[in-house]
């Protein structure tokens, strides 16, 4: 085959804009057509064994041309050393891993490298699209997981839950509009649930002071609900007041939930084992030494969960330990589905007004 016919099959298929795999057996299938041609142009018969046969030679010309990919493969390289000439020196320094692993399989690929495998994989084989999705947590959505979702929703219809008031990742959205535009469906309709039941009216008052300081699109929130109770209770010792919650807490039904800033989470663990009304624990599990009630977790890891009596403890402290720390303050505050103790040692954050005098 002369070198100017293959070229201009390549450049006639990359010119289509196909999918990388779908382009790559276009060339295949061309390819074989050509030979085809020229065999029954010499008096031979191109049954369907001799196509196949065909197609199984071409490969290490198409090989050459157009070679089969995997998206881990590229990632792989791309991470390992990055292009020059397509992305910049303090691009390239900032996507190169500092160890690269010694081959594809030896790599352990992150959160946000999986997002990137699934570009890829795109980019190779169009994903199959669904008839609708819903996408929950949507406020969290990075740019290309959003990508990745219009990609499956391209031709369907969305359903999108959120709350831009507990966004708490970098790159959060702070208005819905902006977040549908890269979900692929600027036209939609937006309705805004603002009340609830699952958290008490005198939380939801507690949680409401913060909307103002989160830079987010988001209405106040009210609650069907006039139960509850919400107590700030400033101490001298944070572990000996969240503590002293923590028994009050016991003599109510239902699952209690202390909720830290990361850093502060094993020196309250060790605070409530010395505390444990059976006698001073020294296991690791806090939650079995108090009857499997008591949970003690950071608050990055409160988003989703609730319980029946919550104490935040040191708000400063959860607000100051990130970008979007009073979003993370907020997501904490709005765990509680019956009573709310604030436990503080450092003055509250300024943005934090509680509707009630402190205990």
């Amino acid at each position: 085959m002369p070198e100017d016919e293959l070229r201009r099959i390549v450049d006639d298929t990359r010119r289509d804009s196909l999918p990388y795999g779908a382009g790559r057996e276009r060339v295949r299938a061309r390819l074989v057509s050509a030979v085809q041609r020229q065999a029954e142009a010499r008096g031979q018969t191109a049954n369907a064994a001799w196509i196949r046969k065909v197609g199984r030679a071409v490969t290490p010309s198409l090989d050459a041309v157009w070679p089969a990919v995997r998206p881990e493969a590229v990632l792989y390289e791309v991470l390992r050393d990055p292009p020059d000439g397509v992305l910049t020196p303090a691009e390239r320094r900032a996507v190169a891993w500092a160890r690269p692993p010694r081959g594809v399989r030896g790599a352990r690929w992150s959160a946000a490298d999986l997002v990137l495998l699934d570009e890829l994989a795109a980019l190779i084989e169009r994903p199959r699209g669904y008839g609708h999705v819903i996408v929950d947590e949507a406020q969290d959505l990075s740019p290309m997981e959003c990508r990745a979702v219009a990609r499956r929703s391209e031709h369907g219809s969305i359903t999108v839950l959120g709350d831009l008031a507990q966004g708490t990742t970098p790159w959060a959205a702070t208005s819905w509009p902006e977040r549908m535009e890269l979900l692929g469906k600027p036209d939609v309709r937006l309705v805004a649930l603002t009340t609830g039941f699952r958290v008490p009216a005198a939380v939801v008052e507690l949680a409401n002071t913060l909307l103002a300081a989160l830079a987010a699109d988001v209405p106040v929130t009210r609650s069907y609900r006039t139960d509850g109770k919400v107590r700030v209770t400033e101490v001298a010792e944070l572990g000996a007041g969240v503590a002293a919650a923590v028994r009050e807490a016991l003599a109510f039904e239902g699952s209690i939930g202390v909720i830290a800033a990361d850093t502060d989470v094993e020196s309250l663990r060790t605070a409530l084992r010395s505390a444990n009304p059976a006698g001073p624990g020294t296991g690791a599990d806090v939650t079995a030494e108090f009857g499997g009630r008591l949970t003690v977790l950071p608050a990055s890891l409160a988003k989703g969960l609730e319980y029946d009596h919550v104490i935040v403890a040191e708000p400063a402290a959860i607000a100051a330990a990130e970008r979007r720390g009073l979003n993370r303050l907020y997501v904490a505050l709005t765990r509680a589905v019956s009573r709310l103790d604030v436990v503080h040692a450092r003055p509250l954050p300024p943005q934090l007004c509680p509707p009630i005098e402190p205990a």
